[in-house]
Formats: structure tokens, sequence, C-alpha cells
């Protein structure tokens, strides 16, 4: 059981880190697009487009340039599993409200990949 030292640096590790946390104005985007590259669902998303293999684009609603991206390959639809694969995500260059994205077989190479994509702005 931690003593009250313990307990004092725990409470003070907190309240330093409050300022640290997103703005009251910060919204949670999503995009959920399939691998041809069309937009399923989202909060947010304005559109999504296939470049080429395995290279995405989203478009959002607002400036995400300084969000924090998380993407993940999963269905676009609820059933069944999603095809192995990995994701990479990354600020668009020259379009602030827009997402790069790219999506990779099991093995590393780019393959169309339906994905799910987080933006906290």
């Amino acid at each position: 059981m931690p003593g009250d030292e313990a307990t004092a640096h725990a409470e003070a590790e907190h309240t330093t880190c409050a300022g640290a946390g997103m703005p009251l104005t910060a919204r949670v985007l999503f995009a959920v697009v399939s691998a041809d590259g069309l937009l399923v669902r989202g909060l947010g998303a304005a559109a999504a487009s296939r470049l080429r293999t395995g290279m995405y684009q989203v478009v959002f609603d607002q400036d995400v340039t300084g969000a924090s991206l998380v993407g993940t390959v999963g269905l676009a639809g609820s059933a069944g599993l999603a095809p192995a694969g990995q994701i990479a995500v990354a600020g668009r260059t020259g379009i602030p409200n827009a997402v790069f994205v790219t999506t990779f077989d099991g093995a590393g190479s780019a393959a169309d990949r339906p994905f799910h994509l987080a933006v906290l702005s």
C-alpha cells in the first residue's frame, strides 16, 4: 500500500499534467473508410479517396495540422474479420484539413485495406 509521501507525489504529478491535456474546444473526429477509398461513416469527416494501391486521403471539416492521429486496419462494416495488415498515418502536406493514410498487407507491401482513423484535434 502506498504511503503518504507516494500519494502526495502522485497527486502533484496529476495536478501538473492538467494543463497538458486537450483544450475545451477540442473535438474527436473519426472516419471509417473501405478498401476502395469510400467514406463509410464518420464524425467531422468530409470525404475520403483512394489515391493508388494502399494510399488514401481523408478530408475533415477543420484544420487537423496540430492533431493526434490514430489509425487501425479494420472492417468498414460490422461482420467478419479485418484482413491482416498495417497502417501508417500522417498529416497531408499542403492540405491542413486532410490526413494521408498508407495501408500494407501482412508482409509489409502496399495493399488496399479498410481502416478506421481517429483524429484528436
